[in-house]
């Protein structure tokens, strides 16, 4: 019997090409939704989540695209993308299905949680639940491979992450400590079964 390596196919190429994109055009929305709020006299940032209002749970959708300011944006625009494309390494289903669990986790998190008369937004919840997620998955896939990228992920921002879990004024630790937890469950969530690898679109399993 004569084992090889597998190579990656054309459709492996295609759907990390696409994850890729998932990423590039959630940060261009990012700011392309910035420059309009500056444009409207910072309108937009109401739309952020408002604890506990029922009118304000759709707001759980936008306030991750939503920033107080370029410098707000510039800080939450780098580890998302980094972290971003390494996720969207698996495909866009991939990406787009950590992005929806920490974003409701972290979103639902702040509206239950956070002080009345505060409204929360940004995308510091989504890169918290992508650092976690990072982190944990190697643990729950068993993959050398996505274990040092957790240890690197946690070289490069583990400070500031868990600086960020501290109380700060004008600073959301909840969308921060809501956001790991959906990391972790989407890492728990879409780990591959034991002894089979994860079926998503552009990934080829033998028998």
């Amino acid at each position: 019997m004569v084992s090889v390596m597998s190579t990656p196919t054309r459709t492996d190429r295609s759907a990390r090409a696409n994850g890729l994109l998932v990423v590039a055009a959630m940060v261009a929305l990012m700011w392309l939704l910035e420059i309009v709020d500056v444009i409207a006299g910072h309108r937009l940032d109401a739309y952020g989540i408002e604890p506990r209002s029922t009118e304000g749970l759709p707001e759980v959708v936008s306030a991750p695209f939503l920033h107080l300011g370029f410098d707000h944006l510039i800080s939450n625009t780098v580890p998302f993308a980094v972290m971003g494309a390494a996720i969207a390494l698996g495909g866009a289903a991939r990406v787009l299905l950590v992005t929806a669990i920490v974003g409701v986790v972290s979103g639902l998190g702040v509206w239950l949680v956070a002080p009345e008369g505060t409204v929360t937004l940004g995308a510091s919840g989504l890169v918290f639940g992508y650092a976690t997620y990072l982190i944990f998955r190697g643990l729950f896939n068993r993959s050398v491979l996505e274990i040092g990228v957790g240890l690197v992920v946690g070289a490069l921002w583990g400070t500031a992450l868990l600086g960020g879990l501290l109380p700060q004024e004008g600073i959301s630790w909840q969308a921060h400590f809501f956001g790991a937890v959906g990391g972790l469950i989407a890492a728990r969530a879409l780990a591959r079964s034991r002894g089979t690898a994860a079926r998503l679109p552009g990934q080829r399993v033998a028998a």
